[in-house]
Formats: structure tokens, sequence, C-alpha cells
């Protein structure tokens, strides 16, 4: 155990072709398992998990047109930006209410089955 550890410690992690080699091998997840293309290479699929870019932006848009009560929160909307597709410079207590408030709602978007872990876990 303290062998894999330090060897983990010295590398740097990254979803690359050996890990998701590695994910077919010893997590039977099909749906992350390296795809053959028709010109010989290799492609690692979108997980499931993610959001596509077109559901992404309409997130940000969303966000962008967001009104909060007076005093609950900052402005939200003035941290996002959808050219990027990046959230910054929110403060704390922003990030809380995106969090615990808004998020829940962009999660929705996603597979049935990926809401119901990401439910289980915020539940546990």
């Amino acid at each position: 155990m303290c062998s894999i550890l330090s060897w983990r410690s010295k590398v740097k992690q990254k979803n690359n072709l050996k890990a998701r080699i590695d994910v077919a091998k010893f997590c039977l997840r099909g749906d992350l398992q390296m795809v053959q293309l028709q010109n010989g290479k290799l492609a690692k699929p979108k997980g499931n998990y993610s959001f596509i870019t077109k559901d992404a932006k309409s997130i940000y848009k969303w966000i962008t047109k967001l009104k909060m009560r007076n005093g609950y929160a900052s402005n939200i909307a003035g941290c996002v930006n959808i050219d990027k597709g990046s959230m910054h410079g929110m403060k704390s207590h922003d990030c809380h209410v995106f969090m615990k408030c808004l998020l829940p709602i962009t999660f929705r978007s996603l597979p049935k089955f990926v809401w119901n872990a990401i439910a289980k876990i915020v539940n546990f």
C-alpha cells in the first residue's frame, strides 16, 4: 500500500489514455472506454456526468438572467463569462448560495442515474 501511495504522489494524475484503459479493465465502465475511430486513432468519449457545450452555455445564460432578492446574494450574474465558459470572483456566501440552491437545478439536465448518484452522496 505504501508503494502505491508514494508512486501516486510522484506522478501527476490526469484523465489520459492509460487511465481510460485501466477504467476499462478494472471498473467495467463501458461508457468511458476508449473508442476506435475509422482512421485508427483512439478517442475518449465524454463522460455522461459532464455537460455538453450547448447545455453549459444555456446554464450560464440562465445564471446571467437570475434575479435574487435584495441582500440574499450579490450579483452572481456578474461572475459568469459565457464566452470562456467560466464563473469567477464569487464571494463565499455567493458560492454557498450557488452550490446549495442553484446547482441542484442545473444537475437536473444530467441523466437520471447520474442525478440519483449525486443526490445519494448529498444525502449521506
